[in-house]
């Protein structure tokens, strides 16, 4: 004969049920967090990613732009050709001969370098075509001033100096809306508030042109 356990143990229908109760709390919880922290890490990675695409946009236009005129042969056939609030073009005497060659007349813009839809800063020699030097830039702005700095001109012989304004955006993220209206240090308007998705940054620099008669 079997004998019978009088000491057995085990666990009822209601402390199963208690026990998946507090488990699930329990793993929702870590869900959450890991959720979150998932969140997090991508948006950092989004900022990251469009805070050095913006900076290299700044870097690249920049340094550019602080050569402009550059005409060591005193040739005169360098400067600034013509100057909006969207787009510069100027010329640099890059191998130092005196002549304007193709690759030193030099054009910075947006334009949409990938069909995409969203504007990228390019750069253009004059018989070539645009080149990105930098991805998903919403805004470029240029205020030309003269050699007291804090008279904005129009006249391209009076410039001596360039405040360059980048607003760059990130991917989508739903969490987030922007309602930043952007301004230049002039307070002019640069981008409404857009109230959609994405994260943006801006940056302004002000360029010494120092080969234009400073």
């Amino acid at each position: 004969m079997i004998p019978r356990l009088r000491n057995a143990s085990g666990f009822t229908l209601i402390e199963i049920l208690v026990t998946l109760a507090i488990s699930s709390v329990v793993m929702g919880g870590i869900y959450q967090v890991y959720n979150s922290n998932q969140r997090v890490y991508v948006t950092q990675l989004q900022v990251v990613e469009m805070q050095q695409n913006l900076r290299a946009a700044l870097y690249y236009l920049t340094r550019d732009v602080r050569m402009a005129g550059y005409d060591r042969t005193d040739s005169d056939n360098f400067g600034i050709i013509t100057a909006s609030s969207n787009s510069i073009r100027f010329s640099k005497d890059t191998n130092e001969d005196g002549t304007l060659d193709n690759n030193e007349d030099i054009t910075y813009s947006l334009y949409d370098a990938y069909g995409d839809g969203d504007n990228d800063l390019g750069r253009r020699v004059v018989t070539g075509n645009n080149q990105p030097v930098a991805e998903n830039i919403d805004v470029i702005d240029f205020v030309y001033f003269d050699s007291n700095g804090s008279t904005p001109v129009a006249n391209v012989d009076d410039i001596r100096s360039v405040q360059v304004t980048i607003v760059a955006r990130s991917a989508l993220d739903f969490n987030y809306t922007d309602t930043t209206v952007y301004r230049n240090d002039q307070g002019d308007l640069l981008l409404s508030a857009q109230n959609d998705n994405v994260r943006r940054r801006m940056l302004t620099a002000r360029v010494q042109c120092r080969n234009m008669g400073l």
